[in-house]
C-alpha cells in the first residue's frame, strides 16, 4: 500500500536528530520513500493520505529483550528478588506447551504492537519434554501478528543435578540443544534485509548454561551467520556465582567463551564496572536495557549514561512479563529516563536520548540499523504515529517529551513495512477478545498444575 502520512510532528531519530513540526512520510513498496517538511510533493499527490494532524510519528520500537512465554505466570513471586523469583516459578514453567506458547505470544506481540513495537526479540529456553513444538507456536505467533520478530533459541543443559537452577525436566542435553539450536535456524531464519523472522542464539544465563553449551551455541552462530544473546551482569548474586564457580565475573567469563563481539547482545549489563563498559564499546556488543524488569526485581540500575558515552550500543527490552506485567516496550521510554536520572541526576538522559535507545539503539543491537530505527528515505516503513492532542498530553508544546515523559499516547496508526498492525488504537491482525480468552485459560492451565 502507497501512503503518504501528512500533517504530524515528525522525529526522524536520524544521525542529525532532525525533526519537522509539520511534515509527512512518503511510503511506496514497504519502503520510506520521502520524509520531510511542509506541503506533500506532486509525485506523492496520488497516495492513500493518513491526515495526522495532532499526531508524532516516531521510528517503530525495537524490544531487545522479551520472554513471551511468561504471559501466562504475571503477579508470581511480588517480592523476590532474580533467583527467589526464578526458584518459585521453574516448576510453574515446567507445564508450559505448545498450546500455552501459542496463547502468550499471540497475546504478548499483540501488546507490544499496541505500545509502538514492530520489532521484538524473544528469547525462548523453556523446553519441557512433552510440550510438543514451542519454539514452532513463537514462530506462528509472530507470522500472524505482524511484526517483526527476532526469535532466539535458547537453551539451558545445568538442571538441578548439575548445580543449576531450574528442574531438569525443563532443560536438554547439550547434544539436543546444539541441535536443536541449529535446526530451528535452518528452518526459520530469513537473513534478508526486510525479514519479518530472524533466528539468534542464546544460552540462557552462566548458571544454568554449561561452558560447553555457551561455546557450541558460539560455533553454531557464526558458522551460521546469526546473532547471539544471552543474560549477563544481571545481579550480584550471578556475580558471586560466578566468581566462585570460575573465578571470574561475569563479563570476564563471556569473554573467555569468545561471546563479546559486533554479532551480541546482552541482557540487563547492570552491574558493569568501568573497565568493562568500555570493553563493551571496544568490541561492539550491545546491552538490553530492562529498567522496569530490572526494578521489579530489585536488581539494580544498569549504567546506560555510561554505557552510551562510551559508544556501546543500548537497546530497550520489556523483558518477560513475569518481572513486567505490563509487557508494553512505549512505557520503558520514561521508565529509561527516570532510572537514569536516578541513578546520574536530571541531566543523565534526555528525551530523545530515551527514544533513541528505543529505535536505533535497539536496532543496531539487533544488527538491523541499516534498515531499521529511523525514519530516513530507503529504510523500511516501520512507523508508530501517536496521538499527542488529547487530554493526556495537551498543552505540552514538545510532541516528543508529551511521548516520554507522559502517559502512552494513543496509538492512531502502527505500520510494519508499510502495512497497518495497529490503527485508532486496535489491533487489526488479531482478535483481542480472543485473545484474552486464551490467555486466561493457558494461565489458568499454568496455576491449575501447580
Amino acid at each position: 500500500m502507497n501512503t503518504v502520512i501528512t500533517g504530524a510532528y515528525i522525529a526522524t531519530v536520524d544521525e542529525q536528530g532532525t525533526e519537522h513540526a509539520d511534515g509527512y512520510v512518503a511510503v511506496v513498496d514497504g519502503r520510506i520513500a520521502a520524509v520531510g517538511a511542509g506541503a506533500v510533493p506532486d509525485e506523492f499527490a496520488g497516495f492513500e493520505r493518513v491526515d495526522a494532524s495532532g499526531c508524532l510519528v516516531t521510528p517503530g520500537l525495537v524490544n531487545t529483550h522479551h520472554h513471551l512465554y511468561q504471559w501466562a505466570t504475571r503477579g508470581y513471586a511480588q517480592q523476590e528478588e532474580l533467583f527467589g523469583w526464578l526458584v518459585t516459578l521453574y516448576p510453574v514453567w515446567t507445564g508450559i506447551d505448545e498450546d500455552i506458547v501459542s496463547a502468550t505470544s499471540h497475546a504478548g506481540l499483540a501488546m507490544l504492537a499496541l505500545s509502538g513495537c514492530t520489532t521484538a526479540a524473544d528469547h525462548h529456553y523453556v523446553f519441557p519434554r512433552d510440550g510438543g513444538d514451542v519454539f514452532g507456536a513463537l514462530i506462528d505467533a509472530g507470522r500472524r501478528v505482524g511484526i517483526r520478530l527476532h526469535a532466539v533459541r535458547g537453551s539451558m543443559d545445568r538442571g538441578e543435578s548439575e548445580g543449576g537452577l531450574p528442574p531438569d525436566s525443563i532443560v536438554e542435553s547439550l547434544d539436543d540443544a546444539l541441535e536443536q539450536t541449529e535446526r530451528a535456524i535452518t528452518e526459520y531464519h530469513d537473513p534478508a534485509a526486510d525479514a519479518k523472522i530472524q533466528v539468534a542464539v542464546g544460552p540462557c544465563s552462566p548458571f544454568s548454561a554449561s561452558l560447553d553449551l555457551m561455546r557450541g551455541g558460539a560455533t553454531i552462530a557464526r558458522r551460521n551467520g546469526v546473532r547471539m544473546h544471552t543474560h549477563l551482569a544481571e545481579t550480584t548474586d550471578e556475580e558471586e556465582q560466578c566468581l566462585r564457580e570460575f573465578g571470574l565475573t561475569p563479563v570476564d567469563y563471556a569473554r573467555d567463551l569468545d561471546w563479546l563481539g559486533d554479532d551480541v547482545w546482552l541482557a540487563h549489563g547492570v552491574h558493569l564496572k568501568e573497565s568493562e563498559i568500555a570493553l563493551m564499546a571496544e568490541t561492539g556488543t550491545g546491552i538490553a536495557h530492562c529498567p522496569s524488569s530490572n526494578a521489579r526485581v530489585g536488581a539494580g540500575m544498569a549504567p546506560i549514561r555510561a554505557l552510551l558515552d562510551a559508544g556501546a550500543p543500548v537497546g530497550l527490552g520489556v523483558d518477560g512479563v513475569a518481572s513486567n506485567e505490563s509487557g508494553g516496550l512505549a512505557e520503558e521510554l520514561r521508565q529509561a529516563l527516570l532510572t537514569a536520572r536516578q541513578r546520574g541526576g536530571p541531566k543523565a538522559l534526555t528525551a530523545r536520548q530515551a527514544l533513541r535507545i528505543g529505535t536505533m539503539g535497539g536496532a543496531r543491537c539487533l544488527g538491523r540499523d541499516e534498515h531499521l530505527g529511523s525514519v530516513e528515505k530507503g529504510k523500511l516503513a516501520d512507523l508508530a504515529v501517536w496521538r499527542v492532542d488529547t487530554l493526556k498530553h495537551a498543552g505540552i508544546a514538545d510532541p516528543v517529551a508529551a511521548l516520554v515523559f507522559g502517559r502512552v499516547p494513543p496509538l492512531e496508526l502502527l505500520l510494519v513495512g508499510g502495512e497497518p498492525v495497529v490503527q485508532n488504537d486496535h489491533l487489526l491482525t488479531a482478535d483481542e477478545p480472543s485473545l484474552t480468552r486464551n490467555l486466561a485459560r493457558a494461565s489458568e492451565r499454568l496455576a491449575g498444575s501447580l
